[in-house]
């Protein structure tokens, strides 16, 4: 590694970010790969007809603001039939609920916010409860990605939070990320997402969608491994050489950094990095530190972030026992994003 290359390499373990309340609330758009989400450009697969339904039935529920809009998608001559406030996506991983979530976020009327369920809490921790509350009320929609169960204390925050935005009008629209797998491999138990908000559950219609994940349709089910610590390092070199911001850290090092950083503040840890290089990938057996990795892999896939890495595969880490765990849904995700992230094209390098 030349020196110059180097000096220029960032090191997210020397990173300490801090994130305002007002970083937070101007954050809660799509991610940039949902950008251009539309009801037009969602695929259904034609092997799971619960994919056009939900396709159907989220038009539906936009209707009440494209009623009175001439043409379109989903143009009725008609008034839009009365319906619950409340939607929720219930569906296995990578079966299109965040491009749906997003494409419904993009037909809404402002003011409208998007963001995952741990940016929403970030946003209360941050302001407080009563000016998190004053910021979002006469917001049109929300949509909340990957709604988790993890935390009691945080869901039934959110229970409190929602249940006041939706008396207000505020439409919800949601997705989960469960941790119990009660109910089987490619099911996120929306019924304990129901009871776990049941002052709201009156208000929220569940919509099924099956499926397989579209991310390993187009792989070999594998992430990527360059091999040895030094071929990351010469592909980091070679990388900044060529004008790339690339991070640098030991997988060790990076998952002992991610216990110092609250995760609302992981998408400032990799905020201007291009490719994120780890030397020595290894399997984890401690829960808490394979919780942060996911929650981190959440906002590198958030940002299109690719990941050059040695040692073994990424989506390797998790030992048997978690995966035989009540977490096994969130480990299934980051391991499918994971895949995506190391097999994806990187730019250009001798």
């Amino acid at each position: 590694m030349t020196t110059a290359a180097s000096h220029a390499l960032i090191r997210l373990v020397e990173r300490n970010p801090s994130i305002t309340g007002a970083e937070i609330a101007s954050e809660l758009v799509p991610p940039p790969q949902f950008e251009h989400a539309s009801f037009e450009s969602y695929r259904p697969d034609p092997e799971f007809g619960s994919q056009q339904a939900a396709l159907d039935r989220l038009g539906e529920f936009a209707g009440v603001w494209r009623a009175q809009r001439p043409g379109g998608f989903f143009s009725r001559n008609r008034k839009p039939k009365a319906e619950l406030p409340g939607v929720y996506l219930d569906g296995g991983f990578g079966v299109g609920k965040t491009h749906l979530l997003a494409a419904l976020w993009h037909v809404a009327p402002g003011p409208k916010y998007f963001g995952t369920f741990i940016e929403y809490t970030a946003l209360v921790g941050a302001l407080g409860y009563a000016k998190a509350l004053q910021l979002l009320t006469g917001a049109r929609l929300i949509c909340i990605d990957e709604f988790e169960l993890d935390d009691p204390g945080d869901t039934m925050l959110m229970t409190r939070f929602l249940g006041e935005l939706m008396a207000g009008g505020t439409r919800v629209a949601a997705t989960s990320n469960t941790p119990p797998n009660a109910l089987g491999e490619g099911r996120f138990a929306a019924a304990d997402f129901l009871r776990e908000i049941h002052a709201l559950s009156a208000n929220f219609e569940t919509v099924r969608i099956d499926g397989l994940d579209y991310r390993r349709r187009d792989t070999e089910g594998r992430a990527s491994s360059v091999g040895d610590d030094g071929a990351v390092q010469r592909t980091a070199a070679t990388l900044v050489e060529r004008g790339h911001r690339v991070s640098l850290d030991s997988f060790d090092g990076l998952i002992a950094h991610l216990a110092t950083v609250h995760p609302s503040k992981y998408i400032k840890l990799i905020e201007g990095v291009e490719i994120i290089a780890l030397e020595g990938v290894h399997e984890l057996s401690d829960q808490n530190a394979a919780l942060r990795l996911v929650a981190f892999i959440d906002r590198v896939y958030d940002a299109e972030v690719p990941i050059v890495a040695s040692g073994m595969p990424l989506d390797q880490v998790f030992d048997a026992e978690m995966m035989a765990g009540g977490y096994r849904k969130k480990y299934l995700r980051a391991m499918s994003r994971m895949i995506a992230l190391t097999t994806g094209e990187l730019p250009p390098h001798d």
